[in-house]
């Protein structure tokens, strides 16, 4: 179960906006993907959240646009939980080019978790809870230990 989750995928034509490079909603989808991926990894899969009768849902999302990218590139989509509130959970990202290790895009997401579908904030279980391991601002990614340029994050 990892602490740092990742996934690659090639930026598709359709992906594209009038710029030329991929449009920002895009990445977007992108950050929702890897953090559903992620929860599913680590035994949290939509079932066992209909289950559990919560969900999370977006608080708030910051988006740091740091470079653009294009069709055809191979991109990487790295994620981890970074703290753990009793209603919410803030979720970091980084989006990297894997030609050149270039961090193209650096976001983070606040969650709340919500009962469903009475929509009321609810705290987080404590199985929930244990069941990702966070990563403290002093251990996030790292050139090293992701095997990319982060030198454009900060």
């Amino acid at each position: 179960m990892p602490a740092i989750f990742e996934f690659s995928l090639t930026i598709q034509p359709h992906e594209i906006d009038g710029q030329g490079h991929v449009n920002n909603v895009e990445y977007l989808r992108w950050l929702q993907d890897a953090a559903i991926k992620h929860s599913s990894a680590q035994g949290w899969t939509t079932e066992r959240y209909q289950e559990a009768g919560a969900v999370f849902v977006v608080r708030s999302h910051l988006i740091e646009y740091l470079q653009p990218a294009f069709v055809g590139e191979e991109i990487k989509v790295v994620t981890w939980v970074s703290t753990f509130g009793k209603l919410t959970s803030l979720r970091k990202y980084l989006v990297v080019r894997s030609s050149d290790k270039t961090v193209l895009v650096k976001a983070q997401t606040n969650w709340a978790f919500i009962s469903w579908p009475q929509r009321t904030p609810r705290r987080c279980p404590p199985e929930l809870i244990a069941a990702f391991e966070l990563v403290p601002e002093d251990q996030e990614p790292t050139a090293n230990s992701l095997s990319v340029n982060l030198s454009t994050v900060n």
